[in-house]
């Protein structure tokens, strides 16, 4: 065959090749996927078929009605409602603050009603009172008002980074008045469909708009000052540090930054490293490591916000369950950020009866213009001054107040008054009642069981130690205790106050008073982490829940039968019948019988050379496990 026949057949056959493969290739892809474009661009068509076979289940959360698979394919964790009420709480008042600035009243479902009996106001004194406020507006000067479920013009713009079924922005499009837009964005595209149902079942389509990208170029993309979102609410599957860096960019000027951090074994110590090459402090074990980790996100957050020349401001900073939470305000300032090294501390640890001392970064100087300078350290000796013992050097972590009280306290108030709102109004209000009763200048804490440890005297009740605590109460026998350990160098100082214990009102907080909630009950058996969502995941069936079940207490010995206690028990010889002291005859636990030579002989090795039988040990021979 000739060169010009040859190269005609060529390309022909070439053409057929990739047209076959095109086919093959195109039959063998799930339909629906987006195209580079769309995904380029972060969007997504909604409204796709999806297979019949798949099972869903359908949950009702405060207003929202959410459908999710019941395989693990998009994550979904019901302990979370509280976490949610709360957000949906937080997000409002900073809604009526900001939209307060622009002559704009929210309008939250039920608050009115609440408001009626609260100041006892007949229906026609209210009316009146409303036509006579009414007639004093020029007909221009009529307050605006935003409601829930509708789209305000000057509203907040809200992003949740991680999506997953949009349950949280479907329950802020119901729930939370003067909202602009909400977008919910997750980087799955089952996800990413299976929201898109979800804002059709729940009619808010108008106001909340699914996206497919990833969470960090989503927000990376609107680093623009006209682009920015005013919450942004991140709430990972762990840790949130690879999306720290975006959001502190993305977020308005003072708009609100909502962060959960769920990998508490890192922030609580278990692995320092880890923690510092997330959120570039060391973590340290103590019973303080809850606070410790609220203070070490809230320093990663100011970090990374310092380097745009912006900075944050906390708002509320809550530990519950099995995460932390964090909600603070961003604002850029260049003189405010020279003063962000001074708000940062490391944490000395003495590693015997863990006493701490912070050790601020920077400090302050002069008096007319603020300079800072290196600060002068360490502020404690080689040796701790109270056991004697090593310090640990922890840090840095955040030393400033981790609560707006003020915020709280209209976060609070606003719960309080309309309890019918969130299904878990009583814990919110138990767990910022505490807050309100914190001290707001004093880093991390003691624990009352810890002190009585470090001592080894028994726990004086939480009101003596609200009036005083010392150990003259709950005397410890010196003649236990060893001469390097921490309590005899504690217990061999002679204390310089004298403290009175007598118990007065005052001591009690008052959310002990009023017995508020603190911990709500457990939602569901063998409740806690849930695994990640992961394509095709397996439904939760009985072989899971078999799963769950063994897992539960796993490190706990089981208890022992007592019949077979006492069994062993009588398998070894008294020690005090061999002295001739015990005087408990047939009622010791232990056995009162010489062994017989059978006994010695199956005693011996099979290996070792044969002996013949001996007499008992004379007294003070150990041969099991005896009383002494």
């Amino acid at each position: 065959m000739s060169r010009a026949r040859i190269l005609p057949w060529l390309n022909l056959t070439l053409r057929s090749a990739c047209s076959l493969c095109r086919a093959g290739f195109m039959e063998g892809q799930p339909q629906g996927l987006p195209n580079p474009a769309e995904m380029e661009n972060g969007t997504k068509p909604c409204g796709e078929e999806r297979p019949s076979e798949i099972q869903e289940t359908t949950v009702t959360e405060g207003a929202a009605k959410i459908a999710f698979p019941s395989a693990n394919e998009v994550f979904y964790n019901p302990v979370q409602e509280f976490n949610r009420d709360l957000t949906c709480a937080v997000i409002t008042e900073f809604a009526r603050i900001q939209l307060a600035a622009k002559g704009i009243q929210i309008k939250v479902p039920g608050e009115k009603d609440v408001q009626k009996v609260v100041v006892d106001l007949s229906e026609q004194e209210e009316e009146k009172a409303e036509m006579k406020e009414g007639a004093n507006l020029a007909p221009g000067d009529q307050p605006r008002t935003a409601a829930v479920g509708e789209i305000c013009e000057e509203g907040l713009r809200v992003l949740e980074g991680l999506a997953a079924s949009g349950l949280r922005s479907i329950r802020f499009a119901r729930e939370v008045p003067g909202l602009q837009s909400v977008v919910a964005n997750d980087a799955s595209a089952r996800a990413v469909d299976l929201i898109c149902r979800n804002v059709q079942l729940n009619g808010v389509a108008h106001l909340v708009h699914p996206r497919q990208a990833d969470a960090r170029m989503l927000m990376y993309q609107h680093q623009k000052v006209s682009e920015r979102f005013d919450v942004i609410d991140l709430d990972p599957y762990g840790s949130p540090a690879p999306f720290l860096d975006a959001a502190v960019q993305a977020v308005s000027e003072g708009g609100l930054l909502c962060v959960t951090c769920t990998d508490m074994a890192v922030l609580a110590g278990n692995s320092g490293e880890t923690c510092y090459s997330k959120y570039g402090a060391m973590a340290l074990k103590s019973r303080a490591c809850h606070e410790m980790a609220l203070r070490i996100v809230l320093h990663s957050l100011d970090l990374r916000a310092n380097c745009y020349q912006r900075f944050v401001v906390p708002l509320l900073s809550i530990s519950a369950d099995f995460y932390v939470r964090v909600f603070v305000r961003v604002f850029t300032g260049q003189a405010k950020v020279k003063a962000s090294a001074s708000k940062q501390a490391l944490v000395f640890q003495c590693v015997g009866c863990g006493t701490f001392h912070l050790q601020q970064s920077w400090q302050s100087v002069g008096s007319r213009w603020v300079k800072f300078s290196a600060a002068c350290g360490p502020p404690v000796a080689p040796e701790c001054e109270h056991c004697g013992q090593r310090h640990q050097l922890g840090g840095p972590l955040w030393a400033e107040p981790i609560h707006d009280l003020d915020f709280v306290g209209r976060v609070l108030e606003a719960v309080s008054t309309n309890p019918g709102r969130f299904h878990t109004s009583e814990r919110i209000r138990g767990v910022l009642s505490v807050i309100t009763e914190e001290l707001p200048d004093v880093p991390l804490y003691y624990t009352l069981d810890q002190l009585s440890s470090t001592i080894h005297c028994s726990t004086p009740s939480l009101l003596q130690l609200r009036f005083a605590s010392q150990e003259k109460e709950c005397p410890v026998k010196r003649e236990r205790l060893s001469e390097t350990s921490p309590a005899f160098r504690i217990l061999s100082v002679e204390p310089r106050l004298q403290a009175n214990f007598t118990i007065r009102d005052d001591a009690n907080p008052s959310s002990r008073q009023r017995g508020l909630k603190r911990f709500q009950a457990n939602p569901e058996a063998n409740w806690g982490p849930r695994p990640r969502a992961r394509p095709g995941g397996k439904a939760a069936g009985e072989a899971m829940e078999e799963r769950r079940r063994l897992h539960q207490n796993k490190r706990k010995e089981p208890a022992e039968d007592p019949v077979q206690r006492a069994a062993r028990l009588k398998t070894f010889p008294c020690k005090r019948f061999k002295e001739g002291t015990c005087q408990r005859g047939d009622e010791c636990c232990y056995s009162h019988s010489s062994p017989t030579p059978e006994d010695a002989a199956e005693a011996t090795p099979n290996d070792g050379p044969k002996t013949p039988y001996q007499n008992p040990p004379g007294p003070g021979v150990a041969t099991g496990p005896g009383v002494d």
